[in-house]
């Protein structure tokens, strides 16, 4: 496993390394001393068929750490940083995490978390610091102009609940960070 630093504070991008031979590869997914802080205590995978969107999604109590992992097919990954004080507040990354580039993101407590899939099947494996709390779940609308992301589907399959979400104003509004 390679660790690779980004511009935000503690987001990292992990790229597995892949053994293989001709019955097939191996790859190890994780590795606690990798990562400091909590421990990932709560895993979880995700199936999706092609062009869903889920997210942004967040917990404002209970806050979760979050290693994203493709198991199978291809997503674009996107992050919104809402923590107070960071110099990349309220910015957007984005980056393809797929079974063939080996790639998985390391997403700290503080940041919203989306991602759109684009292969026809998808299996997504979460491990996260903190179980799921619905009462203490938010998150800000997928399509908000002022984050200016250019999602390469225009119509993707949304959720009733996620296409609720509040804007990123509202959110400021009524959180201001996390």
């Amino acid at each position: 496993m390679k660790i690779i630093k980004t511009k935000f504070v503690n987001l990292k991008i992990i790229k597995l390394k892949k053994n293989s031979d001709s019955r097939g590869h191996l790859a190890e997914t994780y590795r606690k001393n990798l990562f400091e802080g909590k421990d990932l205590i709560f895993d979880y995978k995700v199936y999706s068929k092609k062009e869903v969107l889920r997210g942004f999604h967040f917990q404002y109590k209970n806050r979760q750490i979050k290693y994203v992992t493709v198991l199978k097919g291809k997503v674009l990954d996107c992050v919104i940083d809402l923590r107070k004080n960071s110099k990349t507040f309220g910015k957007v990354f984005k980056i393809i995490l797929s079974e063939k580039n080996g790639l998985s993101l390391y997403v700290p407590d503080g940041f919203a978390h989306s991602y759109l899939t684009l292969d026809k099947e998808n299996i997504v494996y979460y491990k996260l610091s903190n179980y799921y709390s619905p009462k203490y779940e938010s998150g800000i609308i997928w399509n908000d102009k002022s984050l200016r992301i250019n999602w390469p589907v225009k119509k993707p399959k949304v959720s009733a609940k996620d296409r609720k979400l509040m804007s990123y104003k509202d959110f400021l509004k009524k959180f201001k960070y996390l």
